[in-house]
């Protein structure tokens, strides 16, 4: 199955967010994806937890299926307290959390910054340590507006090869095609940019120095491959969480979900069903 659908959505402060809802288990898991990606990456994932949790999916605003606008606040402080009402909405108190990416910086703020609590966190190649943003990212967040002028044709292709280096054996045709379609048209095109031109460091610097805080038990998934944050950073994200745990997943690069689902599934159930 390729279809991926959210049906629900939710007016938050920072644009409509299409959500959804899978399985109906006691216990409830939420899924965080990153940048410049939307839940569609969780999809194998999220149709295995649901087999024993209800999992909650859902596209940040300015991402995939949600709001895209002019002049949308979509910074990771913007995506932070979005979260923490998606949370109220959703009326899940303690839940589990799975965080990938600029998606593990906006579990931290959250927890850290808005007092949101996680029955258990797991961090799966996040954004958190300094510095971050490769040459490719700091160069199109300086010069956003020349390149939202690209022709349409070189802005895709530019998207699709950006995209495809997160992978790490490659990704198939039809899911490189989902993930970049978000990024095309008179939306999407601006959007993109938009969303990188707002990533500031600063909004990981303000909660660096207190991820000796975390107050739930932690795990740490990297791809070994990552080419775009080293698995070395995972390593030092993890010694500075207490009692938190490092996975490293061979044949994996940033987009662990895509290029070892069954690996990262077998690790996640492991760590959200301990005692």
């Amino acid at each position: 199955m390729t279809e991926w659908e959210l049906p629900r959505s939710f007016q938050a402060a920072t644009g409509e967010v299409r959500w959804n809802r899978l399985g109906d288990g006691p216990e409830a898991v939420v899924l965080l994806h990153g940048t410049p990606f939307s839940s569609y990456v969780w999809r194998a994932v999220a149709r295995a937890l649901a087999s024993r949790f209800t999992v909650h999916v859902w596209d940040m605003p300015g991402y995939g299926l949600s709001e895209q606008r002019t002049g949308q606040d979509v910074s990771l402080a913007a995506q932070g307290r979005t979260f923490g009402e998606l949370l109220a909405h959703w009326g899940l108190d303690r839940p589990a959390v799975v965080a990938h990416d600029i998606g593990g910086a906006v579990a931290l703020r959250a927890h850290l910054l808005h007092g949101v609590d996680y029955h258990r966190l797991a961090l799966v190649d996040p954004v958190a340590l300094a510095p971050w943003g490769s040459p490719f990212f700091r160069l199109v967040g300086e010069h956003a507006p020349v390149f939202e002028q690209l022709p349409p044709a070189l802005h895709a292709a530019l998207v699709r090869e950006y995209v495809s280096s997160a992978s790490s054996p490659g990704l198939r045709p039809d899911v490189l095609d989902r993930l970049v379609e978000p990024w095309l048209g008179e939306r999407g095109q601006p959007a993109f940019y938009r969303q990188i031109a707002q990533a500031d460091q600063r909004h990981t610097d303000e909660i660096e120095r207190a991820y000796d805080s975390v107050r739930a038990p932690t795990l740490v998934c990297w791809g070994r491959d990552d080419a775009w944050i080293p698995a070395e950073r995972g390593r030092d994200l993890a010694s500075r969480i207490p009692g938190s745990r490092l996975k490293l997943l061979d044949g994996a690069g940033h987009l662990v979900q895509e290029d070892a689902p069954a690996e990262l599934t077998t690790e996640l159930l492991a760590f959200l069903t301990r005692p």
